[in-house]
């Protein structure tokens, strides 16, 4: 059912194994390689065709040419104005759903539950004419805070069903205890199941943090002005209108996966434990 330890595998296997990891790992790399070297080409050689080549020298300013002669400072800011309240949110409402889902016992507990699952399996391309038409209606498109909203509702499916399943692993003996004591529903949630929660919040945040960042389809379809747009969708406005500027769109795009990566480096502890949890006795 589960694969063998290559450990327990046949000297040949295993040659074979320590032999294709470093492989593996330079083809995966190789796209962002192409990107970091681009990112310090000259604009002279790539107007000379020099786009695989050893750069001529190390142009370094292309990453300060990114902030001086495009809204990349702007784009960033609206990233963090759209991916920092998504991530509370959605993380914050999934906490109390998924509570309620695990915890209490009523009739359509599970078509409740089944509800926020099905919202998972909707391709969202079906959903980008009457939710752009909604936005409009509302007033919100061309929004950070309009683009917030729907991704939090877009992600309470996922989380919630994160946050269900994790609280149902947790001893239910510690919610029977309070309720023997008296103790009030919301501060058994508060005091008791949100700080077993905390390495499942961790996990979740990065997770969430990660599609929200990296989220190009709703970027582009519920913002169009650089006061608006997350970094996503303006790295495509950083070729000029008659020649493409790929050392910019290179520089930007490097400085735009640094937040995800040192996030996920800064939480890597917590992350690990929230998803290995309950794996091991």
């Amino acid at each position: 059912m589960f694969p063998r330890p290559i450990e327990q595998a046949s000297p040949a296997k295993q040659w074979l194994y320590t032999a294709a990891v470093p492989v593996a790992l330079f083809l995966w790399l190789l796209p962002l390689l192409g990107v970091a070297v681009t990112s310090l080409r000259p604009a002279s050689d790539l107007a000379a065709g020099n786009y695989f080549g050893l750069p001529s020298h190390l142009a370094f300013e292309n990453y300060l040419d990114v902030f001086r002669n495009t809204p990349m400072g702007q784009y960033i800011l609206n990233s963090f104005k759209v991916t920092l309240p998504t991530v509370i949110g959605a993380v914050g409402l999934s906490c109390m759903t998924g509570f309620a889902l695990a915890v209490y016992r009523f009739p359509s507990n599970l078509i409740i539950f089944f509800m926020f699952v099905a919202g998972n399996f909707v391709p969202f391309q079906i959903l980008m004419v009457p939710v752009r038409d909604l936005t409009v209606q509302m007033g919100m498109y061309n929004t950070w805070y309009g683009l917030a909203l729907f991704h939090i509702a877009f992600q309470s499916g996922f989380c919630t069903l994160f946050m269900r399943n994790f609280i149902k692993s947790l001893p239910f003996e510690l919610i029977e205890a309070a309720r023997v004591e008296g103790v009030a529903e919301w501060r058994i949630f508060w005091f008791i199941v949100l700080p077993l929660m905390r390495p499942a919040i961790a996990a979740l945040s990065v997770l969430v943090f990660t599609f929200i960042w990296n989220d190009f389809f709703w970027a582009t379809v519920l913002t169009s002005s650089p006061d608006t747009q997350p970094v996503t969708a303006g790295l495509s406005s950083l070729n000029g209108q008659w020649i493409a500027q790929w050392q910019l769109v290179s520089a930007g795009s490097i400085l735009a996966a640094l937040p995800p990566v040192l996030m996920f480096f800064a939480m890597q502890k917590h992350f690990i434990a929230g998803l290995t949890l309950g794996a091991v006795k």
